[in-house]
């Protein structure tokens, strides 16, 4: 499809703003964590320079205790809400006070070993950057049975998931003030999280401004921390790929690869019994949120095999015309096109394949993929899609979308372009 490629690598061009992307030009002015991780291996397809110089610029924004946040606001723009000016950071760029999902970790491996010796140089001076934001979530985020909890839904980045309903559902939001959103100006309100949902996000950013984003402080004082499946199977995958970086480089990797022991007893104790897949779990009362999501099927990205997954793979491959949606549409909960209730995102569906891929399951990594190219060819790069009929929603001309597209469900690149890292 060279008019796709061509498009895809205009949407990349367009959304650089000069060493960073944003996601999306009028909905996500920012740069996003680990948006910018996908739009980095977009940029390796055709200009692997500008690709180390989104991973540079990302984690130039690391704070002094590790954490990589979810968001570096480089340039001011007063009609975003929430702002830097609400998150209150003290940071030396402006940012928010969360991380995200740290894909980063093994886009580096990636994106290293297409030039090893090109990348060297870069790689030996971030390894302690990816190093110390991986002790930060083991330092911070673990439960108690080694799986990775999330202090905000932001952080897992499937902002308004059901996995979150009851959590959220908790909090009284009485004390937030009046507040104007942008992306319900600028997508369909149908299509993102209600109001609810979005007085809780802001009651959470509030609490973690009253502590000055001490870790120490907001385990005792949030009531929202759960244990996720998409921070855990990330972590631990990216954890494996540090490990290889850090032997490559020469470097003592003790302390990673003792992590990795925890991280996967962690991983397994998501495991639902009663659902039969790997769920969310409430840290504070030990409550499973019930919920099959395409962070679900991440375990094979994390290197974990369950028999019944595949059987939950095929049943939604049966159930609607793409996949994977990001709640089971056989849930009462399911909502095909608002957000991260029932739409297709392609850039879980990567991870997802790159899962299943490397533990030798190609036939449905070629399902998912081919589903995906599908998506992108009929409704163009949107940041995600109705399972159903395809229904492009959410912002439009999406770098992550186009980034996929180059590096992974193109047939020009298949599937042979994440190949297992060894």
């Amino acid at each position: 499809m060279p008019c796709l490629d061509t498009r895809a690598r205009q949407i990349l061009r367009q959304n650089d703003r000069g060493g960073y992307t944003v996601p999306s030009d009028r909905l996500y002015p920012y740069q996003w964590n680990w948006d910018s991780a996908f739009a980095a291996i977009g940029f390796a397809e055709f200009d692997l320079d500008r690709a180390w110089t989104e991973i540079k610029t990302l984690l130039s924004g690391q704070w002094d205790n590790g954490m990589v946040p979810h968001i570096l606001f480089h340039q001011q723009d007063d009609g975003y809400f929430p702002g830097p000016d609400i998150w209150g950071c003290n940071a030396r760029i402006p940012s928010s006070g969360i991380s995200q999902p740290p894909v980063l970790t093994t886009v580096v491996r990636k994106i290293w070993e297409q030039d090893p010796e090109r990348g060297a140089p870069t790689l030996e001076r971030i390894y302690p950057q990816l190093v110390n934001w991986h002790r930060w979530f083991i330092s911070w985020r673990l439960d108690d049975a080694g799986a990775v909890c999330i202090t905000h839904p932001w952080e897992a980045g499937r902002d308004n998931a059901p996995d979150w309903d009851d959590a959220l559902g908790e909090i009284s939001t009485d004390s937030v003030n009046g507040y104007e959103r942008r992306d319900t100006n600028v997508v369909d309100a149908g299509m993102r999280p209600t109001k609810f949902d979005y007085d809780r996000y802001i009651w959470l950013v509030e609490l973690g401004r009253r502590h000055g984003w001490d870790q120490t402080a907001l385990i005792d004082a949030s009531p929202f921390r759960m244990a996720d499946p998409t921070m855990t199977f990330i972590l631990l995958r990216a954890n494996c790929d540090l490990v290889a970086i850090g032997r490559a480089l020469g470097h003592d990797i003790a302390e990673i690869e003792e992590w990795a022991s925890c991280l996967e007893a962690g991983a397994n104790s998501l495991w639902n019994p009663d659902l039969e897949a790997f769920d969310s779990r409430n840290v504070h009362s030990g409550a499973w949120s019930g919920c099959l999501s395409n962070a679900s099927f991440l375990c094979w990205y994390g290197g974990i095999d369950r028999p019944r997954m595949h059987e939950h793979f095929d049943r939604l491959t049966k159930r609607v015309a793409y996949i994977i949606p990001s709640h089971d549409p056989d849930s009462s909960r399911f909502d095909r096109q608002r957000y991260w209730r029932g739409p297709v995102w392609p850039m879980m569906n990567t991870l997802i394949a790159i899962g299943l891929e490397e533990s030798g399951y190609t036939a449905s990594a070629e399902i998912l993929r081919r589903s995906t190219a599908r998506l992108i060819e009929r409704s163009g790069f949107s940041e995600y899609y109705d399972p159903e009929d395809g229904t492009p929603a959410g912002g439009v001309n999406f770098t992550w979308t186009a980034a996929i597209w180059l590096s992974w469900a193109s047939s020009r690149t298949g599937r042979e372009q994440w190949a297992r890292l060894n």
